[in-house]
């Protein structure tokens, strides 16, 4: 077996700094995150070894120090949970709050917001956790749904692929060709790297591996990109995953992975890998 790695894969900066504040913080205090810091089990069981808590509600947090995930949160929560008497550090991702603030300056000039991602994903609810009225669409379906306003203000969840993107804002102006339709690319770069690089590696692959959190809706969206260019992808969270019968003695194989999967993970699912190419009979011929 032929093994290679896309260009860029794996954790973005974002995540690193979240991991590394939430770290250092309970290093010298008890600390409680407020929801999952990242969709990445294995970060989590990480966090909770160093006896960091991770609760979904502020009613139940028992520490004065509370985290915001790398997700982002709303101002409204933010001011509800600070009203609590709790010390708030924010770990959102820098490029969550380029979203939030593009959003912000959309409403302020007076377009009605249009969110594409997932109405259900934190970071959406974060960013539709302050406003009167919005619309959150991930289909054509969706667009199909939207009442007409005079203007209209796009932006994107962070890890939704740019061409599913670009795809959505092109039907709402086709759909309200008389609105003042506004789109700001919020997709991240590391995610526009990563998909781009998973597309790549998946038209040089027999099979294609993607590591990744189970609720990663980035790692999901990897996993559909390589499926695009390759039939045969797997969606793992760890190196215990693999399975010896996926794999064929000349297969070249693909690996890539999500935003917030660690380094180590990585390289342990590249050595499974390499161990089975090397010594496991039950590869199929």
């Amino acid at each position: 077996m032929k093994i290679l790695k896309a260009e860029h894969l794996g954790m973005c900066f974002g995540v690193r700094d979240a991991i590394a504040l939430a770290l250092e913080t309970a290093s010298r205090e008890p600390l409680t995150i407020l929801g999952d810091l990242v969709h990445n089990e294995t970060v989590l069981s990480e966090l909770r070894a160093r006896s960091i808590r991770i609760e979904q509600h502020p009613a139940n947090v028992g520490t004065r120090t509370v985290m915001v995930t790398a997700h982002g949160t709303s101002q409204r929560a933010l001011n509800q949970t600070r009203a609590r008497g709790l010390n708030v550090l924010e770990a959102t991702c820098p490029l969550v709050h380029v979203a939030h603030r593009a959003l912000t300056k959309l409403v302020a000039e007076g377009a009605h917001p249009v969110i594409i991602g997932q109405r259900d994903h934190v970071e959406v609810r974060g960013m539709t956790g302050d406003l009167a009225e919005y619309d959150v669409v991930l289909s054509p379906e969706d667009v199909l749904k939207l009442r007409p306003h005079a203007c209209i203000g796009v932006i994107a969840q962070t890890t939704q692929p740019i061409e599913r993107v670009h795809e959505l804002v092109q039907l709402i102006r086709q759909r309200f060709p008389q609105s003042d339709v506004r789109f700001v690319d919020t997709v991240c770069q590391p995610t526009k790297q990563r998909q781009q690089a998973a597309g790549e590696l998946a038209q040089r692959c027999d099979v294609v591996i993607v590591i990744g959190g189970a609720h990663s809706n980035n790692t999901r969206e990897l996993v559909a990109t390589c499926g695009s260019h390759c039939q045969r992808v797997h969606h793992i969270q760890t190196a215990a995953d693999l399975r010896a019968e996926w794999f064929r003695e000349t297969d070249t194989i693909g690996i890539t992975a999500g935003t917030s999967t660690p380094d180590a993970v990585i390289a342990a699912v590249e050595l499974r890998l390499h161990k089975l190419s090397c010594t496991d009979k039950n590869l199929i011929t």
